[in-house]
């Protein structure tokens, strides 16, 4: 009897200690002027949101090849990843926003993603939530593509963001390889140009980040497996930002170009994230 008192006695505390923070996820559009278009995104917005007045950090999260704004909800988790720290005091509960932007590589060839983020859709999203319109309270992130997307972003408007996460970035340098979507998906030439490429992937902005003087905090993640041989450039980014004495963190973890890699890196990433982000204010 008494096994059975202790047995119902560990139960009930277990029951206890599960995980009482829960976010809100939305499914929104928002129209594009630029793009001619609506363009769809995910919104999380923490716990008592709805009924706070408080202003939030904000989190972009870029797809990868072939996703939408339901990639990192559905396969992803980001949402549960995102409770579990906002309530371990990981993370400041923080609004994140997931937009799809089709296989674009987040660039203005094909479409004007690029000046569409800046130019339209972080103004929407910072005057449609309340958001901390600062760059100690904004963090863009993103897997493969949206890694690329991320590091661009980051690098161009490096006063806009505080810390960038890069899991399995697709920073090729010099080139990609042939089964990469970025040789098929037409948008850096058809058939593919080097030479668009390389005056768009990150060395060719890296002088004028430098001379900006607003270091982004980078966390970058990489499965040792990948078909796409990511960690090598992963490491090769991780070392120009050391060796130019930029703030970085480098992961090599095992698995590939997956969410076996991207799920566990994206916690890491945000509990990263979570040093530099101001509090609700």
């Amino acid at each position: 009897m008494k096994e059975k008192k202790l047995l119902f006695i560990f139960l009930i505390s277990s029951l206890i200690t599960v995980t009482v923070f829960s976010g809100t996820i939305k499914y929104e559009f928002f129209r594009s002027n630029l793009l001619g278009r609506d363009v769809g995104y995910s919104v999380y917005l923490p716990d008592n949101y709805d009924s706070s007045n408080l202003y939030y950090p904000i989190i972009y999260i870029l797809h990868g090849s072939g996703g939408n704004q339901y990639q990192w909800i559905n396969e992803g988790k980001i949402d549960q990843i995102a409770d579990e720290l906002i309530e371990n005091g990981e993370l400041p509960p923080s609004i994140i926003v997931m937009p799809a932007t089709g296989n674009n590589w987040y660039v203005d060839r094909r479409e004007k993603i690029e000046s569409m983020f800046f130019q339209e859709f972080i103004p929407y999203i910072e005057d449609t939530y309340r958001v901390i319109k600062s760059r100690d309270a904004r963090v863009i992130g993103g897997q493969s593509m949206g890694g690329y997307g991320a590091l661009r972003y980051s690098m161009i408007h490096p006063e806009l963001f505080s810390v960038a996460i890069l899991l399995s970035p697709a920073v090729y340098d010099p080139v990609p390889p042939k089964n990469s979507a970025a040789i098929t998906s037409g948008v850096f030439g058809d058939p593919f140009d080097p030479n668009i490429w390389k005056s768009l992937n990150y060395p060719s902005l890296f002088m004028s980040y430098l001379m900006k003087g607003q270091p982004v905090a980078m966390f970058i993640a990489s499965g040792d497996d990948d078909e796409l041989f990511i960690e090598l450039h992963a490491t090769q980014l991780y070392e120009s930002m050391r060796n130019a004495g930029l703030p970085a963190e480098l992961r090599i973890v095992d698995g590939g170009h997956d969410w076996g890699v991207w799920i566990p890196t994206m916690r890491e990433g945000l509990k990263y994230a979570g040093n530099f982000l101001t509090q609700p204010k």
